[in-house]
């Protein structure tokens, strides 16, 4: 008799069941404008529910601890040569189980406790693992920070600046909240005069670079990582990349056995029906459509009064800058809510205020354009954010409102429910 109870969701775990209904509603009713989500494919959530879900597979393709593990070689291996074409790079670990590790590894790999690193400090659109000092990597690391010039962009002389002085053994560029393109180059040359290591985390925006949407970080950086759910629109996980073979070793040895067990198999199963997806040519009106989509956005906010961070964005997000209201992006971000649209509070440049309430708004594009919106849709939910921060104790305007956006998203499902 087999222990395997052959039952569907709903009648082996009504509760979960119920729970995952909930959200489906909720994803099918709200306009989802967190910069960091996307809608990921029914094959990439079908590869991700796989078989290989049972599989442990430690090591690497044809280097494994495990029996068994011919076919996971297989996935794995497509996995890294098609995420090599993406980027034109020549080595990857898909290994990762989050940016975060991807990012650990990668100190792990390249350094040694108490070395310095310089990063983009977390209220100027950094990410915790550059530095931040409750995080890993600025508690096992002596970390420091550069930031934004009073116009909200990166002022790459200043960052030299701060190299000069501080000698850091690793240079990290990338952000979790910048609105302007990256200038890897720039970067290079700092790294150079410093004798640093140049680490580029694209989590953001790595659907753009694949698409030449935005410049990439190869040939300019030693080390690269990304998420591999954000605007590459595939399952939650992390990567890294890089054209250094010595580093390529590094990493894999920080990976596993250094940071990780076995490989998610069945994640990268996913990830590798993902990148087949950025590699078809539609992934560059996509990419396209999520910048044109962010510009209007950026476009009517400003029209409307609003104040972004930089004035403006070069790629899928827009930071909206509350310093000047009386409310916080805590309350904006709950109003926008009851509203029907998720956007998440985030801290911006000389924040006042605290992580927990924070003066500002990040907004991105990537999930609506997935659903196939463009800038008329774009340009008539800005003026509806709008329409809530104006008056955002107006709370029969906020049910109002979400019933208009409810009937606008009808005609956008990314999912059906049967085969979601």
């Amino acid at each position: 008799m087999s222990f395997i109870r052959e039952e569907s969701l709903s009648v082996a775990d009504s509760e979960v069941f119920a729970i995952i209904e909930n959200e489906f509603d909720r994803q099918s009713t709200h306009l989802e404008m967190i910069a960091s989500e996307n809608f990921t494919s029914p094959a990439v959530m079908e590869a991700m529910g796989s078989i290989f879900t049972n599989k442990y597979a430690e090591g690497y393709p044809n280097k494994r601890y495990y029996g068994g593990c011919q076919f996971a070689d297989q996935v794995e291996q497509l996995a890294k040569d098609r995420l090599c074409e993406i980027f034109d790079c020549r080595y990857a670990n898909v290994q990762p189980h989050s940016g975060s590790q991807a990012n650990g590894a990668v100190y792990a790999a390249l350094l040694n406790a108490g070395d310095k690193i310089l990063g983009m400090d977390l209220r100027h659109g950094g990410h915790l693992t550059h530095g931040a000092k409750p995080n890993f990597s600025g508690k096992n690391y002596h970390s420091f920070t550069y930031g934004v010039a009073s116009n909200g962009r990166i002022n790459y002389d200043n960052v030299l600046e701060i190299a000069k002085i501080v000698q850091p053994k690793i240079i990290v560029c990338g952000a979790s909240a910048y609105a302007r393109e990256i200038d890897f180059a720039l970067f290079r040359e700092i790294a150079d005069a410093v004798g640093a290591i140049l680490f580029a985390d694209i989590a953001h925006i790595a659907g753009l670079v694949a698409a030449g949407e935005h410049m990439s970080p190869f040939p300019y950086a030693d080390i690269v990582t990304s998420t591999t759910h954000k605007t590459l629109r595939g399952p939650r996980g992390g990567i890294i990349m890089t054209n250094n073979e010595e580093i390529a070793k590094k990493i894999d040895s920080a990976i596993f056995p250094g940071t990780q067990g076995g490989p998610l198999v069945h994640v990268i199963a996913a990830k590798a029906v993902a990148f087949r997806e950025v590699l078809h040519p539609s992934w560059r009106e996509y990419a396209k459509a999520i910048k044109s989509n962010a510009k209007v956005l950026a476009e009517v906010l400003i029209q409307r009064g609003y104040e972004l961070i930089s004035g403006g964005t070069d790629n899928h997000l827009v930071l909206i800058s509350l310093m000047e209201r009386d409310f916080s992006g805590e309350e904006a971000s709950v109003a926008l809510e009851n509203a029907g649209i998720t956007v998440n509070k985030n801290s911006i440049p000389s924040d006042p205020r605290p992580a927990s309430s924070t003066s500002g708004v990040r907004l991105g594009s990537a999930a609506l354009s997935t659903l196939g919106m463009k800038e008329k849709e774009f340009i008539l939910i800005a003026h509806r954010i709008c329409d809530v921060l104006d008056d955002i104790q107006n709370i029969p305007l906020q049910i109002q409102i979400k019933a208009e956006l409810e009937t606008l998203l009808k005609g956008f499902r990314v999912y059906n429910y049967a085969t979601y």
